[in-house]
């Protein structure tokens, strides 16, 4: 790596950054803004690989339902550019704390060898989605292949849909799957219903039948059914999945950030980095927000949760800054007040 690349610190107005957001998703964008609101010195690392990318819209977003995932991602950047905040673009490889008890708390290298130093971290990194290991699935993920009924759900209303059970967990989403169309199968892929799920799912005239599933069909780049192992197909429009959601490790290390299981139903099904209201992490200065945080998170509960997490860091940054200067004044008046009195100066009551 080129020592004066490595050496580099990316700076606004002269001063080193307040707070570097790693991660430029709903979340990171929407802490920034709050950040920048508050005439904060802000830096967007994205690596430009949103979880949404292959959906066609975002829903349940208030005045922008349906709004195309990077459109979305566009106008939080120029929103961000407006309050002065800026977006980088790359990939964060490694971080850490810095010690010497100096502003700088915090330093994050790039992969193109830059460096920026900040007071404070935001890490919005999200999650990649472990999918079923079924032919062709990944290739229609987000498409037809889905696994939020909220999310999706309206788009493919009235029409067959499948779901592959795959953990308890799926169970769940057939009942909710049922409320959007009256043709749904379940594909039994590893999991069970017990009696008391098998009962619901006939008095909801919802089919089930034994996997497991071994591929799509798929007509004009739409899909038309599950294969299963006994040669029949199940015809469906969409296909209904239980993701298994995992925090995009990388950096976290260097930071002290471990992510942990994440339970339902008593199964784990993904990991999250455990953090308190607003973000907060054992880290002092360090906060997470989005599906990082919380996996289960839209797009505007992770908005939220960043705006949230952005407002906390400020308010720590504020008492912070308040605390440096009743420190630079006191260190001042002891230089000064003898001086100001030998001149017969008033002295400041509380000096």
């Amino acid at each position: 790596m080129d020592e004066q690349v490595d050496e580099q610190v990316l700076e606004q107005d002269g001063r080193v950054l307040d707070v570097v957001v790693v991660g430029g998703g709903p979340a990171g964008l929407s802490g920034a803004v709050a950040l920048a609101r508050s005439r904060r010195g802000v830096v967007v690392v994205d690596a430009g690989e949103p979880r949404n990318a292959p959906a066609q819209g975002a829903h349940n977003l208030l005045s922008r339902d349906g709004v195309a995932p990077r459109e979305l991602l566009a106008i939080g950047r120029r929103e961000l550019a407006g309050y002065g905040g800026e977006v980088v673009d790359g990939e964060v490889v490694a971080a850490r704390r810095l010690g010497g008890g100096g502003a700088e708390r915090f330093e994050v290298v790039l992969a193109d060898g830059r460096v920026l130093r900040s007071r404070a971290l935001l890490v919005t990194t999200g999650v990649t989605d472990e999918l079923p290991d079924v032919p062709g699935l990944r290739q229609r993920w987000g498409r037809d292949v889905l696994h939020c009924p909220y999310c999706h759900g309206w788009e493919v209303r009235e029409q067959p849909i499948a779901v592959l059970a795959t953990s308890p967990v799926s169970f769940h989403q057939v009942l909710l799957w049922r409320q959007l169309s009256d043709d749904v199968t379940v594909v039994l892929h590893g999991a069970e219903p017990s009696e008391e799920q098998w009962e619901r799912f006939a008095a909801r005239g919802i089919a089930v039948v034994e996997g497991p599933a071994t591929g799509l069909r798929v007509a004009g780049d739409a899909l038309t059914g599950v294969e299963l192992a006994d040669g029949h197909v199940v015809p469906a429009r969409a296909l209904a999945v239980a993701s298994r959601p995992l925090v995009r490790e990388g950096f976290l290390p260097g930071l002290g950030l471990v992510p942990a299981p994440v339970e339902a139903m008593g199964v784990v099904i993904g990991t999250a980095l455990p953090a308190g209201p607003a973000g907060a992490t054992d880290v002092p200065g360090l906060r997470v927000a989005g599906n990082v945080a919380d996996p289960m998170a839209q797009v505007g509960s992770s908005a939220a949760a960043g705006t949230m997490a952005g407002a906390a860091l400020n308010a720590e940054l504020a008492a912070e800054d308040a605390d440096r200067a009743v420190a630079a004044r006191r260190a001042g008046a002891a230089l000064v007040a003898p001086r100001a009195e030998a001149a017969g100066a008033v002295r400041v009551p509380g000096r």
